[in-house]
């Protein structure tokens, strides 16, 4: 099965998580795009979506979706979201799309999180992926500068804005042994507005498109 077809296998699996007359939580992606499109298919079963970017609220508006802001609905019984890497205790690295603050706010006010990944996401540690750090701009160089310190490589990814209008760096040559402590640690830096790490907040069910469940 090519990657493609994985990606929409597993958007179409988590439909089964979707409970009627809920507010869902959407996250950003590719996969995810899978994910809208079935939803689609039973818009009329559910209340409407959380989206955690702008790119996302726009395919769920096009596919006559009701969009709420997080701040009406309070906690929200499923979270459904991508990932660009994912560890066998289903902690992540997220964030290559640049939306992993607003990503890790929802999965934080979601009940259930269920992750959707195609099978190369799955590795043993993480790191082999660069890991997305979300900047106030004006900090870029000092968190780049401690960052370095820790011994990672960031590298700006220049040209892009977040949806909250933030930089992001992207930290090469890591080996994620303790994605928890890595990620108390470096939330813990001056200017950083959060790390890709879903670690503290790791994804309860993991669904592989190739059919694989944990």
């Amino acid at each position: 099965m090519d990657i493609e077809a994985q990606k929409r296998a597993a958007g179409e699996a988590a439909i089964e998580y979707v409970e009627d007359d809920a507010v869902i939580g959407v996250g950003t992606g590719s996969t995810v795009a899978y994910f809208i499109d079935a939803l689609a298919r039973m818009k009329h079963r559910i209340e409407g979506a959380v989206s955690s970017s702008d790119r996302s609220t726009r395919l769920l508006q096009e596919r006559g979706i009701r969009v709420f802001d997080l701040n009406a609905v309070g906690e929200i019984p499923l979270y459904v979201d991508g990932a660009d890497e994912c560890d066998p205790l289903r902690r992540l690295i997220k964030g290559g799309g640049g939306a992993l603050t607003r990503e890790k706010i929802v999965a934080a006010a979601a009940k259930k999180f269920v992750c959707i990944v195609d099978a190369h996401k799955c590795v043993d540690v993480l790191g082999r992926f660069p890991l997305p750090v979300e900047v106030i701009p004006m900090a870029r160089s000092l968190v780049a500068r401690e960052i370095l310190q820790r011994g990672g490589q960031p590298v700006w990814r220049e040209g892009v804005i977040t949806d909250n209008g933030n930089w992001i760096l992207d930290v090469h040559g890591l080996r994620i042994d303790d994605p928890p402590g890595l990620e108390s640690d470096w939330n813990q830096i001056a200017g950083v507005v959060t790390v890709g790490l879903f670690a503290h907040r790791p994804a309860d069910v993991v669904l592989v498109g190739d059919g694989r469940k944990f």
